[in-house]
């Protein structure tokens, strides 16, 4: 699992999103589930982060999934047409 940080915003995307890319090289699950439940403070870049992870794992032929996305950034994937895309993990 691919755990976010408590914020990601425009300063923390880069960062972020390479930390993540580098997980998704060493993991091995047919699956792959971002953990978003620490993350509390946020800005579109993080709907940016998960969706370039997604394209990424679907890339190598993984699932993608999120859990515990907040209510707020899950209305912001709404408000923006990508909500499909940023499956809830089981």
């Amino acid at each position: 699992m691919l755990v976010l940080p408590p914020e990601l915003t425009h300063r923390q995307a880069t960062a972020c999103l390479h930390m993540l890319k580098q997980g998704l090289r060493v993991h091995r699950d047919s699956t792959v589930v971002v953990d978003a439940h620490a993350l509390t403070v946020f800005d579109t870049s993080a709907l940016a982060v998960l969706l370039e992870c997604r394209r990424e794992a679907l890339s190598e032929g993984k699932h993608f999934a999120v859990q515990g996305m907040p209510a707020g950034l899950a209305g912001m994937a709404g408000l923006y047409g990508v909500d499909a895309l940023l499956v809830a993990a089981p």
